[in-house]
């Protein structure tokens, strides 16, 4: 099914990479990736479509990660180069498109952007509704929902409602009443309604679906019991016919929403009612476990600051590492979740640096324009610069190219001073030998030069750590000189 749903973009993609790649006609005509009109028309002719369907599937292939632009240039994304190979990478791109469904249609005129930011942050738990329910939904009941958490997330911004006062009572999850002779420390705990982030296909316990087949609605993990399908949505207070919420209707914005979803292939929607297809029941269903398998993992981090999210990733090997990160960001917004990591990376610790960068990788594409607005912190840049160049397909082997001599010793000592805080004595002397320098004396004129807030220290752990007496006399004397300001 993703396969046959992004078809259309992969031939465009296809197209793009034989006409506009590096020395040959450009494609964007505003700087914003969007196909000139000559370039549109000319795909149109070339491919047998008319110029709507051109420009339609070229911001899909965009969206999925089947091309990428870069000032007027065009080229493929590593999924489109899998494309005939793997069917995870055309998973992935579908994820990556379904993600980005609120860029597919758009918006509706007449609405504030932080009534749009609303129904886009309360979209996840109407989609995992519709998946709970595993068939069709009257869209009458998504409008009850939709605004019983919209209501919701005022209510935690401790927004003063203007409409009528709403039930004080708690809003139960999925709109199913406990019962009250039930113990509360006995109750199962709702499914969780944080924003999603991307998600990969390969993080996924179950079995994921084949890009080629109609797939069916995943079960429930080994070890959980079936959800029930749940009963009808209680209000959380007085809802208008239009499902008005402090006088903003929301079933505009609902519509838009659903023909949104439908458009990239997660549901079907018209007639009244919704229903997620086997595609997007799929993709729900991994974010939920995806969250549920976090929230009842030993690493337990996805609570966590990033911070002390990323302190408790150090200790793990890089797969389980990068499962937690997978989890931690499933249960925020991108956004944020970006935003976060890149405040943990400008702190004294070293080692933190180092797994904010890691866990940005897990992230991708979308956390590409902040990552590229830190190239000009000092402490930042040699990471951000590397991660951009393996971004651009640039092999992580041959990455380091893209660092000045000083930009490489920079990250030298950072990287030293993170061993030296977290790791053992034989770990620092090894790293030694990763140094761009050719001879230790002239790694430490270079290391005194960059100005690394941490040389002192770096170099005096190495010294005491180098089983040779000569070299940790020249580095201990070369400590002495920074500390003291010599040369």
């Amino acid at each position: 099914m993703a396969r046959t749903r992004l078809a259309g973009a992969a031939r465009v993609a296809r197209w793009a990479d034989a006409a506009l790649g590096p020395g040959r006609a450009g494609a964007a005509g505003d700087g914003k990736a969007t196909l000139s009109a000559a370039t549109a028309e000319r795909a149109a002719a070339e491919l047998g479509l008319s110029v709507a369907q051109v420009r339609a599937e070229w911001d899909t292939a965009r969206l999925a990660g089947l091309v990428e632009v870069h000032g007027d240039n065009a080229r493929p994304g590593w999924r489109l180069r899998a494309w005939d190979r793997d069917d995870s990478a055309v998973l992935r791109g579908w994820v990556a498109l379904f993600d980005a469904w609120s860029l597919a249609c758009p918006e509706p005129e007449g609405h504030e952007a932080a009534a749009v930011a609303e129904v886009v942050s309360a979209m996840p738990q109407v989609l995992s509704f519709l998946q709970l329910s595993a068939g069709p939904v009257p869209e009458d009941q998504l409008l009850d929902l939709l605004h019983q958490r919209v209501t919701e997330l005022r209510t935690e911004r401790c927004e003063v409602p203007y409409g009528p006062e709403p039930d004080s009572r708690a809003a139960a999850p999925y709109g199913i009443e406990p019962d009250p002779a039930f113990p509360a420390s006995e109750r199962e705990p709702a499914l969780p309604t944080a924003a999603w982030g991307p998600a990969s296909p390969a993080a996924a316990p179950g079995p994921a679906p084949s890009a080629t087949a109609t797939t069916s609605t995943a079960p429930a993990p080994a070890g959980v019991p079936a959800a029930p399908r749940p009963g009808p949505v209680r209000e959380a207070g007085p809802v208008g016919e239009d499902g008005a919420v402090g006088g903003a209707s929301l079933a505009p914005l609902l519509d838009w929403a659903l023909r949104a979803l439908a458009s990239v292939g997660a549901l079907t929607y018209g007639g009244g009612q919704a229903t997620l297809t086997p595609l997007g029941s799929w993709a729900v269903w991994v974010k939920l476990e995806q969250i549920c398998v976090a929230a009842q993992s030993p690493a337990g981090n996805i609570e966590q600051a990033a911070e002390d999210m990323l302190r408790g990733c150090a200790q793990l090997r890089p797969n389980a590492a990068r499962a937690e990160y997978r989890a931690w960001l499933a249960a925020r917004p991108v956004g944020s979740a970006v935003t976060e990591l890149l405040d943990a990376a400008r702190g004294e610790d070293a080692l933190l640096r180092g797994l904010a960068f890691e866990a940005l990788r897990v992230v991708g594409a979308p956390a590409e324009p902040d990552v590229r607005s830190v190239l000009d912190e000092p402490a930042l840049r040699p990471y951000a610069l590397l991660w951009l160049a393996e971004h651009d397909g640039i092999d992580p082997e041959d990455a380091h190219e893209v660092l000045t001599r000083d930009e490489a010793t920079w990250l030298w000592v950072d990287t030293a001073a993170a061993v030296a805080d977290h790791g053992e004595a034989p770990m620092l002397v090894r790293h030694l030998e990763s140094a761009v320098q050719p001879t230790v004396p002239a790694l430490l004129d270079e290391v005194r030069a960059v100005g690394h807030p941490r040389t002192v220290q770096v170099l005096v752990a190495l010294a005491a750590a180098h089983p040779d007496p000569a070299l940790a006399k020249a580095v201990r004397r070369a400590a002495f000189q920074v500390h003291t300001g010599g040369s």
